[in-house]
């Protein structure tokens, strides 16, 4: 017996000896805002205070035009991820020579860092909506998400439709999941214990395995790409709001819903999406009454991130921006 306890303690020993040079290896505390701003924030980001947060943003495009189109991110991402859309690529115009765009760090993501109360309900982030947009006196506007984004502008539209004259949802949450692969870094803020480490560690390797994982061509991630999902995760508050934001579930009641959607719907989708299925996309057109829905069949959960020239060309269709080229 006393043979088995020294065995045990021994382990117990080793463990421990590994996890603290594991701490120590990839120790990477939290960064301030201002640590980040220069990097992340240049102009035209600012900072607007929306219920008790101060909220990094983006407004570009024209200001006379009265329906902006309003981007949210998904889990763990910033308002970065658009930047094909909104900026152009490939000699093709962003959606800014034409239209207005909004797009911002969600609560608990990028620079905005998290709700004050940490309640991450999907009901908080539908009333930080509703306040977004009546701070910057939106009355309507074009809605797009996506995966968690597109769970909010679900939502959000849902709450007031009114408010919201067409949906774009790009590989959007909505339904139950059943994922056949679920990126590193989101299985670590699951775990007891391990989402506590996390908070004080981040292996950049991990944050590397977690963007390739979601792509469908992992070739097309690069190495400033990594750079902005590690260093925008370290902003003070992230880790803690990720792991919080990941125990609550999706409701079924928002998922009854999904058919009560009545705006013009455009549902694009990676083929190669691991997260969240092509199915999932297929049951959205399904239930949403005349949406239209198109897969890229080579592109994964990120497809506006991973491809945006050729996503863009969807949007513009199904806005009636037409395919301008830079010249």
């Amino acid at each position: 017996m006393r043979i088995l306890l020294k065995i045990i303690v021994g382990l117990c020993g080793i463990v421990v000896l590994l996890l603290l040079g594991f701490v120590a290896f990839s120790w990477a505390p939290d960064r301030t805002v201002d640590e980040l701003k220069g990097r992340w924030a240049p102009p035209p980001s600012t900072f607007i205070e929306v219920a008790g947060t101060q909220v990094h943003m983006r407004d570009e495009g024209p200001r006379e035009d009265a329906i902006p189109i309003v981007l949210l991110h998904g889990t763990s991402a910033s308002l970065h991820t658009w930047d094909g859309w909104v900026n152009g690529v490939d000699r093709v115009d962003g959606l800014k020579q034409s239209r207005r765009v909004i797009r911002l760090d969600l609560p608990g993501f990028g620079l905005t860092g998290p709700f004050p109360d940490d309640d991450y309900m999907i009901g908080q982030y539908e009333k930080f909506m509703q306040a977004f947009l009546d701070k910057l006196g939106v009355a309507h506007c074009v809605l797009a998400g996506n995966s968690f984004g597109g769970q909010v502008a679900l939502v959000t539209a849902l709450g007031r439709p009114s408010r919201v004259d067409r949906l774009i949802l790009v590989d959007s949450a909505g339904y139950p999941l059943a994922p056949t692969v679920v990126p590193l870094g989101f299985r670590i803020a699951r775990l007891p214990v391990l989402n506590q480490i996390a908070r004080v560690t981040l292996p950049r390797r991990i944050v590397e395995e977690s963007i390739r994982n979601v792509y469908g061509d992992p070739s097309r991630v690069t190495p400033e790409l990594i750079d902005r999902y590690f260093e925008l995760t370290l902003r003070e508050g992230n880790r803690r709001a990720l792991a919080e934001r990941l125990k609550h579930v999706l409701s079924d009641a928002i998922t009854a819903r999904i058919p009560e959607v009545n705006v013009p719907t455009l549902i694009l989708w990676g083929g190669l999406d691991r997260l969240i299925a092509p199915e999932a996309g297929q049951r959205f057109a399904k239930d949403i009454a005349g949406s239209q829905l198109q897969i890229f069949d080579a592109l994964g959960h990120l497809p506006h991130e991973e491809d945006p020239a050729l996503t863009l060309a969807a949007v513009k269709r199904f806005l009636g921006l037409g395919a301008n080229s830079k010249n």
